[in-house]
This record gives structure tokens, C-alpha cells and sequence, in this order.
């Protein structure tokens, strides 16, 4: 009290065990991503061969209508390869630039559907945006299943188009719609097709991102519409 004295307060801890935590902790991350990456390339493996296997059974098989099936069945196995593949370096929970992965998609869509066989082609027009990578799955999903459907149902064999992928972020929330110049199913039968399996699909997968679904269609073609509010978007 009468400032004449001085004190020293020493004190020691141990942080061995700590520094081990945290080597360990370093590990386990590490082991994560190796285990991760295995995953998804057993992933892809895996679908790599049930999509030749539904193939190889599809030009095997007498009835067309069955054949129709698998060849549909394979389709959709590839899409979801497809999926896989481009989201194959990401994280978990890693956000994701919607407009290059989306433009990667298509163009390994462009490269196994069209190819050199039809004078088709798909764009990709794309704002700034972000998801997580479980929200990019499903947009993913949607677009393949929408690009599919535009290919097999919105033009006649031989004929010359485009489909256009569209995604924009604002304010009020993100939309992503996927659209045609063909001239859209030329029978009944084909319009049933189109309405069926494909739009549960996207109408499912909507809901996930608590989004609505919106389609038109005319004599200039056909474009579906997926908007969600910001409230629900990983955008911002």
C-alpha cells in the first residue's frame, strides 16, 4: 500500500496436451478429405458402370418400349454423374460459383447428349452467385433434367436449335430457367412423356430450394422457370 514493495505474478501451463489435441484434430481433417475423395471416386465409378450396364441391356432388349426405358434410366444415371463430377473438388459445406459450375455442366451435357450428331447447342448466361454445394446438387439436377427434356421432347430430328440456361441473383432472390427455340412434342404420347417423370423430378427438387416452378410454352419453344426468395438463397 505505501508503493515501497513490487509483486511478480508467475504463471505456468501446460499445453502438451493441447498441441496434441490439436495434431490430432489436423489428422482427422486430413483423413476426412482422403476418405471424402475416395468416396466420390467410388461414387463415380459406381455410376460409370450402371450407366454401360443399362446401356449394353438396352441394345440387348426386344421390346422398344423397354428399351426406351433403360435408355431413359441411363440418362438420368449420367446426369447424375455428370452432377457429381463437376462438384467432385468441393467441400461438403463449400460454397460454389453457380455460373462456372453450371457452364461446366452444360458443356459435359453438350459434349455426351449432342456432340457432332445434332446441330444443337447450349449457352449458359450467368450473374454472380453463390450455394453451398448440397443446393448445387439440386440445381444441377434441375438443368440436367430440364436440358434432357428440351433435347428428346422440344426438337424434331435433325432440326437446328438452342437451349439457353439462364441464372440471375438480385435482391428479391435467385432464378434459374432453362429454354428452347424447338418447337416443342409433336404428339400426344410425347407430351404425356414430357409432363411425366421429368416434371416430378424438377417440381421435387424445387421444393428442396424452396422454390416455385414455372412453365410456358408456344410455337417458339419452351422455357420452365425456378425462383426462390432471398430468404432462402446461400447468395449473399
Amino acid at each position: 500500500e505505501d508503493g515501497l514493495g513490487s509483486a511478480l505474478l508467475l504463471a505456468i501451463e501446460d499445453v502438451t496436451q493441447r498441441r496434441d489435441a490439436d495434431r490430432e484434430k489436423d489428422e482427422l481433417l486430413r483423413q476426412k478429405e482422403v476418405l471424402l475423395q475416395e468416396m466420390q471416386h467410388r461414387v463415380a465409378n459406381s455410376l460409370q458402370i450402371i450407366a454401360s450396364i443399362l446401356l449394353l441391356k438396352a441394345r440387348t432388349v426386344q421390346s422398344e418400349e423397354t428399351r426406351l426405358h433403360l435408355r431413359d434410366a441411363h440418362q438420368r444415371v449420367m446426369s447424375v454423374a455428370t452432377v457429381q463430377q463437376q462438384l467432385q473438388a468441393s467441400g461438403l459445406n463449400e460454397r460454389i460459383e453457380i455460373g462456372p459450375y453450371l457452364t461446366k455442366l452444360c458443356a459435359s451435357l453438350a459434349a455426351s447428349m449432342v456432340g457432332e450428331r445434332r446441330p444443337l447447342s447450349i449457352k449458359v448466361q450467368s450473374t454472380s452467385g453463390r450455394a453451398v454445394s448440397s443446393e448445387a446438387v439440386s440445381l444441377g439436377l434441375i438443368v440436367t433434367e430440364l436440358v434432357i427434356n428440351a433435347l428428346k421432347h422440344g426438337f424434331p430430328a435433325g432440326a437446328e436449335g438452342e437451349i439457353l440456361v439462364s441464372y440471375d441473383v438480385q435482391d428479391a432472390g435467385w432464378r434459374l430457367s432453362v429454354s428452347d427455340n424447338g418447337s416443342g412434342p409433336t404428339a400426344v404420347g410425347d407430351e404425356v412423356s414430357h409432363a411425366g417423370l421429368g416434371t416430378s423430378i424438377v417440381e421435387a427438387l424445387a421444393h428442396q430450394l424452396e422454390a416455385t416452378v414455372q412453365k410456358t410454352s408456344g410455337p417458339q419453344g419452351t422455357t420452365v422457370t425456378i425462383a426462390a426468395p432471398a430468404v432462402s438463397a446461400e447468395q449473399q
